[in-house]
């Protein structure tokens, strides 16, 4: 019988990859745990394959053909300790930038440390003989076969970045014996570019910028992206933390979140992703391009196609040098079909009651000029997500670790360096409370204005977006995961008192009414003696049910069936009827 590649999808990614990139050289030494990858590759003519008993000699080899030859070489070897016998030549091949591919074969790594035949450890290297070490776990799903897909794209690439070097890739196998596989899959192989690479042609295609987290823009930067997008018809997709103040931004947030409605303009076949960790998801799209001085792989939305190792401007410099047509239907078509769920928003914005996306309606366009906004995680910053600030210089959030604690001391740490500008504060009380002796700091200016949102709760944990709500956990959540109670249990006094008692100006609300009074303060230009914060009492479920009310603004039939057959049936019901007619198909 004819063998053909192995059935274990991850050295199919792993062969696939190699010839999309074009490394066909391979040194390999004999053994059992690398045998179903040495099977799959001696019978593709692709492949020049060498063979060397020694382990050690095996790398020496392949420094020496990869220098002479400028070229990738790959050598494989089994589990235990033949591993160990490539470290001496991939040292060398470290120091003098040699682009090795170090394959170990593996069992599981669940088994070591259990007392398993030749189980080497190699989850932790030493750091100078691979500038890469990746792991390929055996594909069970969709995530474990993008988990491959993505681990072998880093390292192979890795080959020629900064210099190159080796590189290592620990394969599991499971000693398949099916090598019935008549046909590799067709991998998407990721690509970094340089500034002096051939950029791939975006002329004709379905374009958006997506901008996570990102500091302030300047203007070189700003008009560079504004042209790239009147040549190219493309839009800005954005929120608080994208800071992006150009002609073309779409607070997306506002369409992407309707739950009855299947929006026809946020599909695009390519998204490029500038900035950091954002609080929004960008949509569908064919192919993720990421734009980042760092040059690192962050598959955003498992579409990552391109990584372009440069600065910002000069990516878009170089692409306005390509065209000089204009073409801006794609803005006006997203733009108006925001304006359309806005204008809902506006008609319906009494049924919101007192919430925080009431307050974030109500404020967002009232802020002074050239005030800074800093937003708690989560609530605080979905609220605002679905309004453009365009009266303020930035906003920004704690997304990169995204954790609850230090929202209200950053905001201060950056007043102190402006301090004849307004820095705003829009907080949840369980942030709040874990942040509060930031208030006590001695350099606080009167240049501080917090908002603080008072459940009495963490208000995120009872919304229909969170997994423990859609759960059917309902008021179970109160007690333990949203954490009722703590902190005065929703005092009258206790921050009133403690923020007077540190020199802060103290109001408060617990209506519309009483906000509506309040706010000629909240928003005055002038910076005033002491700082100010503001407690806003408002119920956890008219916050939740604001949310769910936004989710709900503009309605398709189509949408609405299949939520509610989804509704009716359950995700493992979608999954049996996609399975049957998959089947019916063939």
């Amino acid at each position: 019988m004819k063998l053909h590649y192995s059935s274990e999808k991850n050295i199919q990614i792993l062969i696939s990859l190699l010839k999309k990139n074009n490394i066909s050289r391979v040194i390999v030494s004999p053994g059992s745990a690398n045998a179903n990858f040495v099977i799959s590759i001696q019978q593709d003519d692709f492949f020049e394959i060498y063979s060397c008993i020694d382990e050690r000699s095996a790398a020496y080899m392949a420094c020496g053909l990869a220098a002479e030859s400028q070229q990738p070489v790959v050598i494989c070897c089994t589990g235990a300790t033949a591993s160990r016998n490539y470290m001496p030549a991939l040292t060398e091949a470290y120091y003098r930038k040699l682009p090795l591919v170090a394959i170990t074969a593996t069992k599981n790594v669940n088994l070591i440390g259990m007392n398993i035949d030749q189980m080497i450890d190699r989850t932790s290297i030493p750091n100078d003989i691979s500038i890469c070490s990746v792991h390929l776990p055996s594909v069970t799903d969709a995530n474990s076969e993008w988990e491959c897909m993505l681990n072998v794209n880093r390292a192979l690439q890795e080959l020629k970045r900064n210099g190159g070097g080796p590189v290592h890739i620990n394969l599991t196998t499971n000693y398949s014996q099916d090598f019935s596989v008549l046909e590799l899959p067709d991998v998407n192989s990721i690509n970094r570019l340089f500034i002096e690479d051939n950029f791939p042609l975006l002329r004709g295609r379905r374009i958006a910028i997506f901008v996570g987290s990102h500091f302030y823009w300047d203007d070189k930067l700003r008009e560079a992206v504004d042209t790239f997008c009147e040549r190219y018809n493309a839009v800005v997709l954005c929120d608080q933390t994208s800071n992006y103040k150009g002609k073309y931004g779409i607070f997306f947030n506002l369409i992407t979140i309707q739950q009855e409605y299947s929006s026809k303009s946020m599909r695009f076949d390519v998204i490029i992703y500038l900035g950091d960790v954002s609080a929004s998801v960008p949509p569908l799209c064919n192919e993720l391009w990421r734009v980042n001085i760092d040059g690192e792989f962050r598959d955003l939305n498992k579409r990552l196609k391109y990584v372009f190792q440069m600065k910002e401007y000069a990516f878009f410099e170089k692409y306005n040098e390509l065209s000089d047509e204009y073409e801006l239907s794609l803005f006006d078509e997203i733009s108006h079909e925001y304006n359309e769920i806005y204008d809902i928003m506006c008609k319906r914005s009494d049924e919101f009651g007192f919430s925080s996306i009431w307050v974030a309606y109500n404020t967002y366009n009232k802020l002074p000029d050239n005030s800074v906004l800093h937003l708690g995680i989560l609530n605080s910053l979905r609220s605002w997500n679905f309004f453009r600030n365009n009266n303020i210089i930035g906003a920004f959030s704690n997304t990169g670790g995204y954790g609850i604690d230090g929202c209200v001391s950053t905001m201060i740490g950056a007043s102190l360096a402006y301090p004849n500008r307004i820095f705003y504060c829009i907080v949840g009380d369980l942030a709040f409370f874990y942040d509060m002796n930031s208030l006590g700091n001695i350099n606080i200016g009167s240049n501080i204005r917090i908002i603080l949102v008072n459940n009495g709760l963490g208000n995120e944990f009872k919304n229909n977006l969170n997994p423990q709500q859609k759960a059917g956990i309902g008021e179970d959540a109160n007690r333990y995961i949203a954490a009722k109670g703590h902190y005065g249990n929703l005092s009258k006094t206790l921050v009133k008192n403690y923020a007077k008692d540190l020199g802060f100006r103290y109001l408060s609300a617990k209506d519309k009414t009483e906000y509506n009074k309040i706010i000629p303060e909240i928003i005055s230009e002038n910076i005033g003696d002491s700082p100010l914060l503001v407690e806003l009492f408002i119920e956890d479920m008219v916050d939740a049910e604001a949310i769910n009310l936004i989710q709900k603004l503009k309605k398709d039939t189509c949408t609405i069936v299949k939520s509610t057959i989804k509704d009716v049936i359950g995700n493992n019901g979608i999954r049996v009827i996609k399975k049957f007619i998959k089947k019916e198909e063939t």
